[in-house]
This record gives C-alpha cells, structure tokens and sequence, in this order.
C-alpha cells in the first residue's frame, strides 16, 4: 500500500508553497514598497495606506508672507499696512471735503453778486 505523502511529494509540496511566497514577496514589492520609496526618493510624500505619492506645498506659497517670518510678524506687518491704507482713504476724504466746501462757498459768493 502506498502512502499519499511520501517523502518526494512533500518535499514538492514545500517547494510549490515556498516558490508561492516568494513570488509573492517580490509582488509586494514591486508593488506595494517600491513606489513609495521611488516617490521619497524624488522629495515627495508617500501615503502607504492610500498609495498615494503627494508634493508637499510650501506653506509661504500658499500664504504669501516671506518665508523665515512668523504669523505674528506677518500679521503685524498686515495690520499696519491696513492702518496706512485707512489713513490715506481718510485724508483723500478730508480734501475731498474741503475741495466740496470751498466749492460751496464759491457759489454762494456768485450767487450774492
């Protein structure tokens, strides 16, 4: 009577499922780990739950303050440029007053002659 796991299947067996990992290690490789070192490998980001390769934004672009100063400084700076510009809309408004009142008294002098 012959046995159905002999010595030579078994050792078939093994070398099948070995020969099946091991394909399987190099997929994932290629695969899954590659890319994302490929992506690092350019200066980008890698999410490897998403295997999504990403550029990373540099934030004074999207802010546009000079990069090296702080939000504090730039909101400063922000601030008195603001109270520079509410200044002049003030005197603009002060002259066009006084231009509007003398312009007034212009008429009411032509108006008495």
């Amino acid at each position: 009577m012959k046995r159905f796991l002999t010595f030579p299947r078994l050792s078939m067996i093994f070398l099948g499922v070995f020969g099946v990992m091991l394909a399987g290690i190099f997929v994932l490789q290629a695969v899954w780990v590659s890319p994302g070192e490929r992506c690092e490998a350019r200066g980008d980001w890698y999410d490897i739950e998403t295997r999504t390769c990403a550029t990373p934004i540099y934030v004074p672009d999207i802010t546009g303050r000079p990069a090296g100063v702080s939000r504090a400084e730039a909101s400063n700076a922000k601030n008195r440029e603001l109270i520079e510009l509410e200044a002049q809309v003030a005197r603009q408004r002060r002259a066009v007053d006084a231009a509007v009142a003398r312009e007034r008294q212009d008429l009411k002098a032509r108006e008495g002659l």
